[in-house]
């Protein structure tokens, strides 16, 4: 029978209700190798072929030839090889080297035993040149043609070229594809953020003390990432943008990592000079490459440091604005308008200089939300001081809230720096513990820097005393609300001497009263200098810069002058570079001016006059007090109490204590009536 062709099977009908093949994805073409491995792989065969050529030839004693017509005399010849006009042979023993060596204090040195040599022309057609050699050696004595290496050396002077040629290739065609994909820059575009996953390094809230405040307005962000439905579905807009403001330390950027790992979410953090660069297109390039990113892993949060390095004010400073920053802001500001509500991706930016910063970056919907992170309070300290040393074992005596007491004004960082220097301190005494001396010699190193190694002469040491005697006894006499800590006469960081004074709580306003006996302070140790010794030092230009610039702020800024009144005297921009016109003009007339100078002058040779009086009246505590200081150089408070006395804020305190008892014993009834309206707490 014959056999019917086999026909092709109809296609089967497609059900609706089957999956679609997967697409094949192509297999991906193995990574060109860089630039590098072709240098690296070019260094390595140099290195084979010079090994090659010098390795293998063999170890022989270049000899002249009358030495070669001597040993041939003396029958001290084993081998002879003549290969054209070079002469390789062997010596029957090796003879001595008639060179004199100076590794052995002149003796001779022999020869290997394997020679070489050149023929000269005439020796070539001589006959009894090789009569002797044949009656000599006899078989051991032969003629051959010279190693033709010509196709070698072909080959190794071909081999560097070819080389470089495929090196120079791979490199042109990895900028080939470069150029398809991202430009001939492609490289220099992208962001270069670094990503930090929610359980790389974590932080948290519970890591983050001192800012309860700012907690509470991150913690809507946290929610918002956790479950944006919970928002979208009745119309909120959580903020596109979130900056962080605050003076530096303060924990801006841990504030970032820290809403990162209670959302769980990538973190990609970035600082604002990174995006400027030599070529112009390059920061825009890389913005868009980092948004980009943050909006593929999104729900994510982007940060940026330091973004006032990029988000200046465009068209301000000198000599105008620049393209590369400028465009680099323009796409910032681009890729902001882009965010749609549904990406989640919020950006976080820091910044210390918010007042430099673009008012197109700070309008509503680019960063809605502007918090500034302050310096820690009292509790805020105490706390940061619990987080630090968390894992530092502490002696018994340290007290963690008097530490947060007597660091008003540190930072977060400060106060982690602080906990640290005690730490090292305590390592290089051997200590098991770290006790309250260590952080009070932490505190003097950060305060008032590093103890300098200078021998001061005895006038200098006594006039220093003297003049840091002056300061104290002034913030002792005077009532304030900031007490004296201690007094030193140790050289630290730029100054021979120190007066520290603690602020008895955090302070957020100051009186007139208070800037007063601020500047009597500061003019104290002007004022002993001058009572005991009769001249004046450099010793206190810094005193009179820093009385100088309070007077002038109590007259321009705060409206502390009777004769000018409550006008606010601006003289000018302090950072030209930064705002819009090099200077601004000055809005008072010259005769204002003057009359400012003479109002600033008059307040500074008050408080002058009344610390010259006050420090004649106490003359003999004065004494006392500069006398011990010489002595021990370093006084602290206890120490200052038993010399002087108790100081005016204890003696006024007390007072003040005596006449309201004083009042509760006439009246006992309204006493009584005031007892039960106030809520008294009750103690620990």
């Amino acid at each position: 029978m014959e056999s019917k062709p086999k026909l092709p099977k109809p296609p089967l009908p497609s059900n609706p209700r089957s999956k679609p093949p997967l697409p094949v994805k192509p297999r991906p073409r193995p990574p060109l190798p860089n630039a590098s491995t072709w240098w690296l792989l070019l260094v390595l065969a140099a290195v084979l072929i010079f090994v090659y050529f010098v390795g293998n030839r063999p170890q022989r004693s270049e000899i002249s030839y009358g030495m070669f017509r001597e040993q041939l005399e003396q029958k001290n010849l084993q081998k002879v090889d003549i290969q054209g006009s070079k002469v390789l042979g062997e010596f029957k023993q090796a003879p001595a080297n008639p060179q004199p060596s100076a590794n052995k204090g002149g003796a001779p040195a022999k020869l290997d035993k394997k020679f070489e040599t050149v023929l000269p022309p005439m020796a070539l057609s001589d006959p009894a040149l090789d009569r002797e050699l044949r009656d000599l050696l006899k078989d051991r004595y032969q003629a051959t043609e010279p190693p033709d290496n010509t196709l070698t050396l072909m080959t190794a002077y071909l081999l560097v070229p070819v080389g470089l040629f495929l090196a120079l290739w791979f490199l042109f065609r990895r900028a080939r594809d470069s150029f398809f994909t991202g430009g001939l820059t492609g490289g220099f575009s992208k962001s270069g953020a670094r990503r930090y996953e929610a359980g790389d390094k974590s932080v948290t809230f519970a890591n983050v003390a001192g800012l309860e405040g700012v907690k509470r307005e991150m913690q809507e962000v946290v929610e918002f990432l956790r479950n944006p439905g919970r928002f979208q579905r009745l119309g909120a807009r959580v903020p596109k943008g979130i900056l962080l403001m605050g003076p530096p330390g303060t924990g801006k950027t841990l504030l970032g990592r820290a809403v990162a790992g209670e959302a769980g979410v990538p973190f990609f953090s970035i600082n604002g000079s990174e995006f400027i660069q030599m070529f112009v297109g390059v920061g825009a390039g890389r913005v868009r490459d980092l948004f980009n990113t943050a909006k593929e892993n999104a729900p994510a949060i982007l940060f940026i440091d330091e973004i006032d390095a990029v988000g200046r004010h465009r068209g301000a400073g000198l000599g105008g604005g620049h393209d590369e920053r400028e465009q680099t802001l323009n796409q910032i500001l681009s890729e902001m308008d882009g965010f749609t509500q549904t990406e989640s991706v919020i950006v976080m930016a820091a910044t210390n200089r918010p007042d430099v910063l673009d008012p197109a970056l700070l309008r509503p919907g680019r960063f809605d939300r502007h918090i500034t992170v302050d310096r820690p309070s009292l509790k805020g300290r105490q706390a940061i001081f619990e987080v630090h040393t968390k894992d530092v074992p502490l002696d018994v005596d340290v007290d963690l809230e008097r530490l947060a007491a007597g660091t008003v004004g540190l930072t977060g960082a400060d106060i982690r720096n602080l906990v640290n220097e005690a730490a090292l301190w305590a390592s290089q005494h051997d200590k098991t513990c770290v006790s309250t001396a260590d952080f009070e010699y932490a505190l003097d190193k950060v305060l008032m820097g590093v103890k300098r190694e200078e021998v001061l002469s005895d006038k200098e040491k006594l006039m220093t005393a003297y003049h840091e005697s002056g300061h104290a006894l002034l913030a002792w006499l005077v009532p304030s609300t900031n007490r004296l800590h201690k007094v030193s006469i140790i050289p630290r960081g730029r100054s021979l001497g120190a007066t520290q004074l603690l602020p008895e709580e955090d302070r957020m306003n100051i009186g007139e009263g208070e800037l007063r006996t601020r500047l009597l302070f500061l003019l104290g140790g002007r004022a002993a200098e001058k009572l005991v010794f009769d001249e004046l030092t450099a010793g206190a230009e810094d005193d009179l810069n820093k009385a100088t610039e309070l007077a002038r702020r109590m007259v321009t800024h705060w409206g502390m002058s009777k004769r000018l009144g409550p006008v606010a005297f601006r003289d000018g921009e302090d950072h030209p570079f930064l705002g819009k016109e090099m200077a601004e003009p000055r809005r008072f007339s010259e005769h204002t001016a003057q009359v400012i100078d003479e109002e600033v002058m008059r307040i500074l040779h008050k408080a002058a006059d009344q610390a010259a009086a006050m420090i004649q009246e106490n003359r003999d505590q004065l004494e006392r007090l500069a006398t011990a200081l010489a002595q021990v150089e370093t006084l602290d408070e206890a120490e200052i109490e038993k010399l002087l006395g108790p100081p005016a804020a204890k003696t006024t305190a007390t007072a003040e204590t005596l006449r309201s008892a004083q009042k509760r014993t006439q009246n006992p009834k309204s006493e009584a009536r005031n007892l039960k309206q106030i809520q008294i707490p009750k103690s620990p």
